[in-house]
Order: structure tokens, then C-alpha cells, then sequence
């Protein structure tokens, strides 16, 4: 089987990119990814293009609050296809949707946004956290419901593994449920010596933690995922630093 893409998501090092955006993709790309995921558009698109370009960078997707993509849907889609990026991601529901339950709606909403997407190329998916897995909607949790509510269609999964096992379950069996219906999987992992699942999170490189990746890259390449995505919340070393001993780790496993 051939290598599935690695992308990084940008949010691992916004700390850097605050500071010198251009440098910091150029960073990015020196370590070895050929893929990235965006979190924000702090450039203008024709300079996002040309960077990318330039640096042999794909965009493989990127992080969008409802509140944007119900506003503009029409002009993230266009954003996102310039960019030759294959999908749109929503990283959670808003607050207010979990505080006044009205899941049905943002349902509709999200196979709205995702018919649309369909129709020019892209695929919608959602991210989730641990929140999804311990909230109900009758009598399944969030996150099943999401994608019960969905048409399979217009919205995909994009699993975060680390979220999924914050939550309780294993990473691997979620993927294998959702088998062809995961295509983007987030990679991140937590600390050895972390025991309490209690916020605040703690997060550590891929690899250097106690998630089973190579459980979850069987899960998922039987399951038809299509990329990884390396994110990491918090990093305790630079950031930079962070994403590359994921990469060097990824390596030393044969997945780049």
C-alpha cells in the first residue's frame, strides 16, 4: 500500500507563525512535510498560493468556525479549491449550539455547507474533541449523532485520535466503526506519565506517548482514510522542535 500524505496543522506552531509566517512555513517545509493544514488565513491568497508554490507545499485542508463558513460559504469553498486543498474542515460546534442543544439544526447546517462542497470538488468534514463522546442526543452520544444526522455524502470525519482516547475510548475501534466514512486522521499523543484524563490536557509529540499509533495507522489504513495530520496543542519544547521529532517519528515508522 502506498504512503498515505502527512500533513501538519499549522495551529502546532501559530506561536511561530504570530511571529514570522513566511519563515515558519519555510521552517516547516526544511523539516521534510509536504503537506499542511491550515488553522486561519493571515495572508492574502494569491501570496498563500505563491508561498506554497514555491515552497512544494500542499494544502490538504483547513480549519473553518461555523460562523465563517455559514457567512461566507460560497468564498471558502472558492478559497480553499484555488488552493488545490481536497477538503474543508470545521474544527467544533460552536459554544452557543452546546449550550442551547439545538443539534438538529446545526445538523442541517452542516449538510448544507457540505452539499455545497460537494458540488464543487471538496469534502466537508468535522473535527472533534472529547465533548462529542459525552454529550446525548437521545439515546446516542453527539458524536454518533452527527454522523446519523448526516449524509455521508456531505460530511466525513476528521478523527482526533488524542481527543477520542481523552474521552475514554480507543482511537482505533471509533476508526474502524466509521471505516470509509474517516478519510482525514488526526495524530497527536499524550504523555506517558499523564494518568488523570483530567483538563487541563497535556499533549506530546507522535510517538513519545502512550496512544498506540501503530494501532491506529492499521485502523485507519484499513478503514480508508486518505491523510494524517500531525497536530499538537501545547508543546512543553519549542514548537517547531515538536513537530519535528512527530515527523522524525513518522519517518522512523515508514509513514513519510
Amino acid at each position: 500500500m502506498s504512503k498515505l500524505p502527512v500533513a501538519l496543522q499549522l495551529y502546532t506552531v501559530r506561536d511561530q507563525l504570530a511571529k514570522d509566517y513566511v519563515g515558519t512555513v519555510e521552517q516547516v517545509a526544511k523539516i521534510g512535510y509536504r503537506y499542511v493544514e491550515l488553522a486561519g488565513r493571515p495572508l492574502p491568497e494569491a501570496e498563500l498560493k505563491a508561498l506554497f508554490k514555491r515552497l512544494k507545499l500542499q494544502v490538504i485542508s483547513g480549519h473553518e468556525g461555523m460562523d465563517n463558513l455559514q457567512k461566507d460559504t460560497d468564498g471558502l469553498i472558492s478559497f480553499y479549491r484555488d488552493l488545490g486543498a481536497p477538503y474543508l474542515t470545521l474544527p467544533s460546534l460552536p459554544g452557543a449550539v452546546r449550550e442551547s442543544g439545538d443539534y438538529v439544526r446545526v445538523f442541517a447546517e452542516m449538510n448544507r455547507i457540505g452539499e455545497k462542497c460537494h458540488a464543487k470538488g471538496l469534502t466537508f468534514c468535522y473535527h472533534n474533541h472529547d465533548f462529542e463522546f459525552k454529550t446525548r442526543v437521545g439515546d446516542q452520544t453527539l458524536f454518533d449523532a452527527i454522523y446519523s444526522h448526516t449524509d455521508p455524502r456531505y460530511v466525513q470525519a476528521q478523527i482526533d485520535t488524542y481527543w477520542v482516547y481523552f474521552a475514554g475510548l480507543d482511537p482505533a475501534a471509533v476508526i474502524r466503526q466509521y471505516a470509509g466514512r474517516c478519510p482525514l486522521i488526526h495524530l497527536k499523543d499524550m504523555p506517558k506519565d499523564f494518568t488523570t484524563f483530567a483538563r487541563p490536557a497535556r499533549f506530546a509529540e507522535v510517538g513519545e506517548g502512550q496512544l498506540d499509533m501503530q494501532a491506529i495507522f492499521a485502523a485507519s489504513e484499513a478503514s480508508g482514510a486518505k491523510a494524517y495530520i500531525v497536530e499538537q496543542d501545547l508543546c512543553d519544547r519549542p514548537s517547531l522542535e515538536s513537530a519535528k521529532l512527530s515527523f522524525d517519528n513518522l519517518h522512523k515508522w515508514g509513514k513519510v
